[in-house]
Order: C-alpha cells, then sequence, then structure tokens
C-alpha cells in the first residue's frame, strides 16, 4: 500500500527535472497524476537546455512504468483556460482532486539595467502569474469536493533571499511567498492547506546552468550571494526536492500552512 493510495495530484512542469521527479515519487505512492508541461522551447533568453515533446512523453513512460496513472496534456501555464480544462479533465477520469504541485517555471539572468523588458515581463507571467493561473483553475475541484488537501507552490531560496542577475526571477518568487500566505488564508477553512518550498541549486538542466559563470566572471562581487552553508552539498538530488513535497502534500504536514519551507543548503542564512 501507498501513502497515497485513492488520491490525485495535479503538478505542472512534468517533463522533466523536479516536476518529473515529483509524478514518479507520487506514481509510487499510489496517486494518479494529472500532469502539464508546455513541452516546448518557451523563452530566447533561457541559456540551459529546454523542454522538448520527447521529455513530456518519456514522463508519461516513467509514470506509467512506476505503476501510476497519468492524464498528461501540453499546455501552458500561461493559458488558464487550459489548465482548466485539464484539471476538469483529470477530475472527471479519476474522480478528485487532492495534491496541487504548482512547479512549472524558467530562470533567465541579466543585470536588471540591461534587462529587455520581455525578458522582465516573460518570467513573470510564467513564474508567478502561472502559478495563480494554476492555482485559479485547482481550487473550484478541491472545494467541490470537500476532502480538504493540500497545495504546494515551488519557489526558490530567491524567493527568501534576492540574488544579483536575477531581479526578474527573485520578483516572481518572492511574489509565490505572497500568493501562499493568502491562499492559505482563503482555503483554509476548506481544510486545504497552502505551503511554499524554496530550494536553492537542484541537479537539473536549470540548476546546473554553466553559462551562468561567464556572468559570475564579469561581477565577481556576486559570488558570496550564492554560497551555501552545506559545503558538501552544493546541489541538491531531486529526491532532495521531492521528500519535502511529498511530506507536504501527506497528513504528516496536518498542522502546516502558510509556510516557507527552505531547501536551500542554508544559503538564505547567508
Amino acid at each position: 500500500m501507498g501513502e497515497f493510495d485513492g488520491k490525485v495530484v495535479f503538478i505542472t512542469g512534468i517533463a522533466r527535472g523536479q516536476g518529473r521527479n515529483h509524478a514518479i515519487r507520487f506514481a509510487r505512492e499510489g496517486a494518479s497524476v494529472i500532469g502539464v508541461d508546455i513541452a516546448r522551447p518557451v523563452s530566447e533568453y533561457i541559456t540551459y537546455e529546454q523542454t522538448t515533446e520527447d521529455d513530456f512523453h518519456e514522463t508519461v513512460r516513467l509514470v506509467e512504468e512506476a505503476g501510476g496513472k497519468i492524464l498528461a496534456r501540453i499546455a501552458d501555464v500561461r493559458d488558464g483556460a487550459a489548465l482548466k480544462a485539464v484539471v476538469d479533465e483529470g477530475v472527471q477520469q479519476f474522480g478528485r482532486l487532492d495534491v496541487v504541485v504548482a512547479n512549472a517555471g524558467i530562470c533567465t539572468w541579466n543585470r536588471f539595467w540591461e534587462m529587455p523588458d520581455d525578458q522582465f515581463e516573460e518570467l513573470i507571467d510564467i513564474n508567478l502569474t502561472g502559478v495563480f493561473k494554476t492555482l485559479k483553475a485547482a481550487a473550484p475541484a478541491m472545494i467541490e469536493a470537500g476532502n480538504g488537501g493540500s497545495i504546494i507552490v515551488v519557489s526558490s531560496v530567491a524567493g527568501l533571499k534576492a540574488m544579483p542577475g536575477q531581479i526578474n526571477y527573485a520578483a516572481a518568487k518572492f511574489g509565490l511567498v505572497g500568493i501562499t500566505q493568502a491562499a492559505a488564508k482563503e482555503l483554509g477553512p476548506y481544510r486545504i492547506r497552502v505551503n511554499s518550498i524554496h530550494p536553492y541549486s537542484v541537479n537539473t538542466p536549470m540548476g546546473t546552468d554553466v553559462s551562468v559563470l561567464k556572468l559570475f566572471e564579469e561581477n565577481p562581487s556576486w559570488e558570496p550571494s550564492f554560497a551555501p552553508i552545506l559545503t558538501h552539498k552544493p546541489i541538491a538530488d531531486l529526491d532532495d526536492i521531492s521528500e519535502t513535497v511529498l511530506f507536504l502534500a501527506s497528513d504528516r504536514s496536518s498542522t502546516i500552512t502558510g509556510s516557507q519551507m527552505a531547501l536551500d543548503q542554508g544559503n538564505s542564512k547567508v
């Protein structure tokens, strides 16, 4: 028996990285998965390898290989109508919705006075407004079901401590703290908990983007902001993050809502 037998989880950004790992881990614990991803390159400003439709289909295969049921659709988190349609289809197929993991996001770099307006606005649309639209699409189904539930918002250490070179990313990730706390207060009467997690560097294409080293060479004063306390593990494994996601999704965290959990190797305290 799995910890999430009979439960249904909606995850954005499932094609690879953290989203894929969360989907696999939930499937191993008996959950059915509703998943979305844009499954194509999304920005000219991204310097790491971008997601493909092949990545998306591989996630579906891996979730099914893990014994899970999955309804996966290609959708953009900036499209609220598309998200609602996927949630409605998933609830019709699986009968309920218990957990939401608002994971989809991108990262782009620049000094703020050299950042084109569309680079700033694009990231805000995906990383901040996309999470708002994700929660807006999912919350009514959870409320109507009357089963309570848990929403996990994937922010960043940059939502606890702003980083140089990432003014757009910091603005979005700090904004997610506000979304988390406001949603927690509004959904509390329905027994739906809302929390945000704040990873530092994670072993994904985004989290290990070496192309940004040139910026650090040009701006050596930035380096202290990125130092972890746990120097023996400067990059988190995917399971390090998924463990906390599953904890927050479970009854083991029944007293936790509106909280910000730092999974950041201590970086926010440096």
